[in-house]
């Protein structure tokens, strides 16, 4: 496996253009442009303050970085790097910005989500959207880019309101039968919106694109509910993790459960593969050390590690919650499906060190991989089988249906690694980029 040399990057802002053929990092209110396969500087943009938030449009001609403390957009083209943009929304205040799938507009949401005002790009014309939820996922577009679902508050109800993206004028406006919406989804076949309460209540309901309510479903009552919900590729399964520890599955055709995964303390599945990952030290003799090693080379004193396969019956580690604290440590925080629909990775928050994958052909446990460190993020590759993984520490973790390996990053400061796109390691005050 083959590093570049470390570059500089601050609130982990770096990330690859949706063609794949540049790298874009921020440098506290400087913004870095790189060809992907030289890693050579081809633009070196200057911000009118540091960078909160960086995002590259869909067709990888522009890049937009927002500045919240200023409630300023900057712009960027990468075929005109005389042209830029400025947008600021003033006194009413920034919270989030991002692109539309045209990569021609732009969705800026004010403080206290007062309203999401729509800037194009081409016609300099302003459209405003008033009275967005503030919820964990209130706007999402279908994949192909036609359409845009916004979760609404008025009259303390919740409705759903369907944009046209082409003008953004209203298609559908409908109330939803929830309490409290929390967040909201589009299919990848874009036919059907998931909509899904707070964590007080366990509902989960399913639109058609004109609104009509498809079937909704509810495990349990009167205990804490959803806590993330998934679709896959294919648009087959829908994956909800709730607080009880719980992955059920719902199919595309009834809408109803077809299986869930438990997560116990004690695998006893003999179908079932733990890796578990060991650390070792290395032994450094005097004669092995040097002022150029002490000074330079950090990987003399670095942990190795390795994984190694645990017999059955295998204990998971867990960590009891604290009933007394707010948003409890427990329950199924993370969901991903492989981009081949055969694989899905979970994560339940009370096993932080535990990072678990399921078959979804045999709608089985696959493999668990066992950390020495909690698991802070996990992501599939999108054209394999292969999951990476971060615990924060100064490695990456792989593993794919032929096993497990651990990858220790060269790092200056023997800084933490972060993935936030597939073999693009972020740590947090440098950037890696291996292959």
């Amino acid at each position: 496996m083959n590093f570049s040399e470390v570059f500089k990057q601050s609130n982990q802002l770096c990330k690859v253009s949706p063609d794949g053929k540049y790298l874009a990092t921020c440098v506290q209110y400087r913004l870095v442009v790189r060809d992907f396969n030289s890693l050579q500087i081809v633009h070196l943009y200057t911000c009118l303050d540091p960078v909160m938030h960086m995002e590259w449009s869909s067709d990888s001609l522009f890049i937009l970085c927002a500045m919240y403390k200023r409630g300023l957009v900057q712009v960027w083209s990468l075929e005109q790097p005389d042209w830029h943009c400025k947008i600021d929304e003033g006194s009413i205040g920034l919270v989030s910005s991002r692109w539309s799938p045209d990569g021609r507009h732009i969705l800026n949401t004010t403080e206290f989500n007062l309203r999401v005002t729509v800037w194009s790009l081409c016609t300099k014309a302003v459209s405003y959207i008033k009275y967005p939820k503030a919820c964990q996922k209130g706007v999402d577009f279908t994949a192909d880019g036609r359409y845009m679902a916004l979760a609404e508050r008025r009259e303390c109800k919740d409705y759903i309101s369907v944009f046209v993206c082409d003008d953004w004028h209203l298609l559908r406006h409908f109330e939803s039968e929830t309490q409290d919406l929390a967040g909201l989804e589009w299919s990848p076949n874009c036919c059907v919106l998931a909509v899904w309460d707070n964590c007080l209540e366990y509902k989960i309901l399913l639109y058609s694109l004109d609104g009509r309510l498809l079937s909704s479903y509810s495990a349990y009552e009167w205990s804490l509910g959803i806590k993330s919900v998934a679709w896959s590729p294919s648009s087959q399964f829908l994956a909800v993790g709730s607080y009880d520890e719980k992955v059920r599955i719902l199919n595309h055709i009834t809408w109803k459960k077809i299986t869930e995964f438990e997560h116990p303390a004690t695998i006893i599945n003999t179908k079932a593969v733990v890796f578990k990952e060991v650390e070792k030290r290395p032994v450094v003799g005097s004669e092995d050390l040097s002022i150029h090693q002490l000074t330079v080379d950090n990987s003399l004193f670095s942990t190795q590690s390795k994984y190694e396969i645990t017999q059955l019956p295998a204990q998971v580690p867990v960590i009891k919650p604290d009933p007394d604290r707010a948003n409890p440590k427990i329950g199924i925080s993370a969901l991903a499906f492989s981009a081949d629909n055969r694989f899905l990775a979970t994560k339940n928050d009370n096993m932080p060190q535990s990072l678990w994958v399921w078959d979804m052909q045999r709608l089985s446990l696959l493999a668990v991989l066992e950390q020495t460190a909690p698991v802070r993020c996990f992501v599939w590759d999108p054209r394999r089988p292969r999951l990476a993984l971060c615990t924060g520490n100064t490695k990456v973790y792989l593993w794919s249906p032929a096993g497990c390996v651990s990858v220790n990053v060269p790092v200056e400061g023997m800084d933490p690694v972060s993935p936030h796109s597939l073999f693009q390691d972020c740590p947090a005050y440098s950037l890696a980029v291996w292959c």
